[in-house]
């Protein structure tokens, strides 16, 4: 994808987050400061955010994990205003690995709710 800011690597594989992210975050200060909020409102919530995104990249990150097991590469990670998305380069060869690959993203998901649901 092009236009894309590159942030590093995770676990291997190349985290990129698409231009139009910013508009996002613009559009939330915006919105906090058109409403009367303040500078401490405006932070809190563009640091919601990126704890969204970071749960995002999580999400991700189970996928790239499970298809790693099954060989399978993944150039990177790309974070957009709606969510990620992983280039996985092939897929699965067998349907129980594309569904375990499938389901990962969700599965850490909920690993992050019990974790939340905890504190």
């Amino acid at each position: 994808m092009k236009n894309t800011l590159k942030l590093g690597r995770v676990l291997g594989t190349k985290l990129e987050i698409h231009w139009t992210f910013l508009l996002l975050i613009a559009y939330v200060v915006w919105s906090v400061y058109s409403s009367g909020g303040g500078a401490n409102e405006a932070l809190l919530q563009t640091g919601f955010i990126f704890a969204i995104f970071a749960c995002v990249v999580l999400h991700e990150l189970g996928h790239v994990q499970a298809a790693k097991y099954y060989n399978i590469p993944t150039d990177k990670i790309t974070l957009l205003p709606i969510g990620g998305v992983a280039a996985i380069k092939q897929m699965p060869e067998k349907p129980k690995q594309e569904l375990i690959v499938a389901i990962a993203g969700p599965l850490v998901n909920l690993v992050i709710a019990a974790m939340l649901w905890l504190v």
